[in-house]
């Protein structure tokens, strides 16, 4: 098993009205960037389904150096036209990412919940995750 420090949360940058899965997002990378798989290990849905991206065993491939120790969850949206916000997540995302990482502290304890915006200049997922944390 290996070792995990981080988990590390993501959005897919995509607009609230596109419904997509782990299949369109495995496409993405597996076509658009070469990788061998999605790079996260979940996927939330706009539906608050959690769907299965890489092995938990299997290092990620979702925050650059950080990869080998951490686990990588994406919520499907993030990205804001002209008047919207980008914290576009709806309410069924909320409960399952706080289930989902609520249960991921379980099996890795010593894991520490932070976005990928806290250890990369990108802006995803569009919101303070350790604030979010802080107040479960």
């Amino acid at each position: 098993m290996r070792e995990i420090n981080e988990l590390i949360i993501h959005c897919t940058d995509t607009y609230a009205d596109m419904d997509i899965g782990i299949d369109e997002v495995r496409r993405w990378h597996v076509e658009d960037n070469g990788w061998s798989n999605v790079g996260y290990h979940f996927l939330i849905n706009r539906s608050g389904e959690v769907e299965l991206g890489r092995a938990e065993d299997v290092a990620g491939a979702h925050a650059a150096g950080r990869n080998a120790k951490s686990i990588g969850v994406a919520m499907v949206g993030g990205k804001a036209r002209a008047g919207e916000q980008p914290t576009n997540f709806s309410v069924s995302q909320w409960h399952a990412l706080e289930k989902l990482v609520t249960d991921l502290i379980a099996r890795y304890p010593a894991a520490e919940v932070i976005g990928h915006n806290d250890c990369s200049a990108k802006a995803c997922p569009t919101f303070n995750v350790k604030a979010w944390w802080g107040s479960i």
